[in-house]
């Protein structure tokens, strides 16, 4: 046995693996697992792959490979392994495990990108592969959860720069920012900041119609948060209402609410 005290393949660096069978070096990939080295058995995993590329264990090995990879935080490799699997074997059962390991390597980085977001849409798409593609599997649900939660950071990413341009009173900048999340992230968790925002920036540049509507998509909402209370006080406190006036892209926003086609 390969995991045998002394009798077998001990380290990686002193023996010759291609003496000994698929089956050998998979059960090594295993233990090197269960004793917590995933480095270790993603090299065996994949030294299956090498040697014996076109036997049931190599497609077996290959699952593992990426697996062990993403367990050592090795999210190049894992995604890389994870989609030679999915290239070979895209009817395998398997295949939506892949899907989700590859979706994963870049999910599991994203909160070391800082305002790179380049990771998060790539794991947003890889995401909605997985849901899209095996819908009745066991990862399409987590997959969703990952997805909105995904969707949610980048949400959170315009907010975190329109408030950087909105404390420099750079107002047409943070409104920008703003409108992305109210435009193209209203299912997340910051669309009644967002409307607060605008309400702000736009009373500060004097822009009273696309204040008060803003001030009524959210009061229509999200009327029991903070960020409502907050734009009623503000509003109010310059002697105005929020209401729906003019003809702008807040408005029109205001004419799909309540018509109930939005949120």
């Amino acid at each position: 046995m390969l995991v045998g005290c002394g009798s077998g393949v001990e380290r990686r660096d002193n023996v010759d693996i291609e003496q000994y069978s698929a089956k050998q070096i998979f059960e090594r990939g295993e233990f090197e697992l269960e004793r917590g080295k995933p480095g270790e058995a993603a090299y065996y995993f994949s030294e299956i792959e090498r040697l014996y590329p076109y036997s049931d264990i190599a497609k077996r090995g290959l699952i593992m490979q990426a697996y062990a990879y993403h367990r050592a935080e090795d999210y190049e490799n894992s995604r890389s392994a994870a989609q030679r699997y999915i290239d070979f074997y895209p009817a395998d059962e398997d295949a939506a495990y892949a899907q989700y390991l590859l979706a994963l390597s870049y999910y599991d980085r994203i909160d070391e990108v800082g305002r790179d977001q380049e990771l998060t849409f790539k794991a947003l798409q890889a995401l909605r592969t997985v849901i899209e593609r095996y819908p009745d599997s066991e990862y399409a649900r987590s997959a969703i959860l990952k997805f909105d939660l995904a969707f949610d950071h980048l949400a959170g990413k315009e907010m975190e720069v329109g408030r950087y341009y909105l404390k420099r009173q750079h107002y047409a900048a943070a409104i920008n920012r703003f409108r992305t999340v109210v435009e193209d992230f209203q299912t997340t968790s910051h669309t009644a900041e967002a409307l607060h925002r605008l309400v702000e920036s736009y009373l500060s540049l004097g822009l009273t119609d696309e204040a008060q509507t803003a001030g009524a998509i959210l009061g229509h909402n999200f009327r029991s948060t903070e960020w409502y209370q907050a734009s009623f006080k503000l509003l109010t406190g310059q002697g105005l209402t929020p209401e729906a006036r003019g003809n702008n892209w807040l408005s029109r926003i205001y004419r799909q609410t309540i018509k109930g086609e939005w949120l």
